[in-house]
């Protein structure tokens, strides 16, 4: 499989008693897509996976493939801590129709690279799916080295990584010595670097309320190599950019940039807490300044900020 463009983990939108908002959750997925995004990501951590159930889990996975309906590929994570438990999500994946998985290291247990290989290889054939792998070691306290990436690359389903260390040496080791595996950007405030080292594609929480800003930038810098745009608009991303990901409140800031974008999206589920009021001002000032940058910058109305290009992905099937 080839990932091209923004694909956007999508957000679950609760009721006021947590329970998960169904027809919120259509609204959000026919807003992204018709937005442009080239994937929708179900079960990812700004999906807020962690605090679900394994039967909440797989009703999101499925509903989420139901209402896109071939539109654009849809991807599932199945980051587990037991590796039972992602095997389970991820043969569940596979009969749900999705495209491929999202596999991060299991958390808190920090395998070694040759458990964690075991537990990659695991799920790889528990579903036989193309496989975006998600390094993430401030949250995970493992990285995926150069023995896991040996290993696992032997396998064609290990296609591309979504790379979050926010370390630049390892995106010029996945770009210099795995070119058969994809660099997917999943440090937002690098993108430009990512893009530069040619990635192709970019995991972005905070296009769940932004989506044709990050398109915009993502087509200037990868459809139409022009980075002296994509500088400009990056510039205009960045304050943005800095909050989520250096502000720690990161599902909040999306899901209250949604509520801002006129979009359902209700509180995060416990343990974690809403935005102050001090916060919410200082994201409604970010994201109002940002979005008037972008209308200068591209001379356009955010509502008719370019899009084209989604159809570039080839969507499903080893490549």
């Amino acid at each position: 499989m080839r990932f091209e463009g923004v694909y956007t983990p999508i957000i679950t939108p609760y009721l006021d008693d947590y329970s998960v908002d169904w027809e919120g959750f259509e609204r959000v997925v026919e807003h992204l897509v018709e937005s442009g995004v080239h994937g929708i990501i179900t079960a990812g951590t700004t999906g807020e996976y962690y605090a679900q159930s394994r039967e909440e889990r797989l009703a999101l996975m499925k509903r989420t493939k139901e209402l896109v309906s071939g539109r654009v590929p849809v991807i599932a994570g199945v980051g587990a801590l037991r590796t039972e438990d992602a095997e389970d999500y991820a043969r569940a994946a596979q009969k749900a129709g999705v495209d491929a998985v999202l596999l991060g290291a299991p958390y808190y247990a920090m395998p070694t690279e040759r458990e964690l290989v075991r537990h990659a290889l695991s799920v790889d054939r528990a579903a036989d799916l193309p496989v975006m792998l998600y390094n993430f070691p401030s949250r995970t306290g493992v990285n995926m080295g150069r023995e896991f990436l040996d290993r696992v690359g032997r396998s064609g389903n290990f296609c591309a990584i979504k790379e979050a260390s926010g370390d630049p040496t390892r995106l010029h080791m996945l770009a210099r010595e795995y070119p058969h595996i994809q660099v997917s950007c999943g440090m937002d405030d690098q993108a430009l670097e990512f893009f530069a080292w040619g990635a192709r594609s970019w995991v972005c929480g905070a296009s769940n309320f932004l989506p044709r800003e990050h398109i915009a930038l993502w087509r200037a810098c990868v459809v139409d190599n022009d980075f002296e745009e994509g500088r400009r608009l990056m510039k205009a991303f960045l304050p943005l950019l800095e909050l989520m990901e250096g502000g720690g409140k990161f599902v909040q800031n999306i899901k209250h940039g949604c509520l801002l974008e006129g979009m359902p999206a209700g509180p995060p589920r416990k343990p974690l807490r809403g935005l102050t009021k001090e916060e919410k001002r200082e994201l409604a000032t970010i994201r109002r300044t940002l979005k008037a940058a972008f209308t200068t910058a591209t001379g356009q109305a955010n509502g008719d900020i370019q899009t084209e290009g989604r159809g570039r992905h080839v969507a499903a099937g080893n490549a």
